[in-house]
């Protein structure tokens, strides 16, 4: 009797839990899923150490209808140090380069922790600064974005660009 009634409560548990999982939670908007398989990130080290963290979204991939002419990418960094993102109007000394295959964007907008991309990263927060950034249209399909401090680097962050 007690092996029947053990078998009926796992049987019943189990049943319980097969309509249900933790994935139908998960509502997420086309964009949003988008930007979930563009998101790439990388350490920004010096030496051994590690002095932030640089992440970005490729825009193009996710808004192909709207971004259509040059390159975007929708950055955000945290770094230990506070750097001046290098603005390509100003003759300031350049303390952060961002770099789609070597070369400098046409345009930096750095942009409010709470703005119309913010929706698309998980992870908002007022240590880390956004920048919408702008790039010359590529002709080749993979493209290399690194971030170089004065004394550091970021890894590449390689996107494979969609077919046109």
């Amino acid at each position: 009797m007690k092996y029947i009634l053990l078998i009926l409560t796992f049987s019943l548990l189990f049943m319980g839990c097969a309509d249900k999982n933790a994935f139908s939670k998960f509502k997420m908007q086309e964009d949003q899923e988008l930007s979930a398989t563009s998101l790439q990130g990388s350490k920004i080290k010096m030496g051994e150490d590690v002095e932030g963290i640089f992440s970005a979204i490729y825009l193009n991939d996710v808004y192909p209808n709207i971004y259509t002419v040059n390159e975007y990418f929708y950055v955000y960094l945290y770094l230990k140090e506070e750097k001046k993102m290098y603005d390509t109007n100003s003759l300031d000394e350049i303390k952060l380069t961002i770099k789609l295959n070597g070369k400098l964007p046409m345009k930096i907008k750095k942009l409010d922790a709470e703005n119309k991309f913010s929706h698309l990263a998980s992870v908002r927060s007022e240590w880390k600064r956004y920048y919408l950034v702008a790039f010359e249209k590529e002709e080749k399909n993979t493209i290399n974005l690194v971030l170089e401090t004065d004394q550091s680097s970021s890894d590449a962050l390689t996107y494979q660009k969609g077919e046109e």
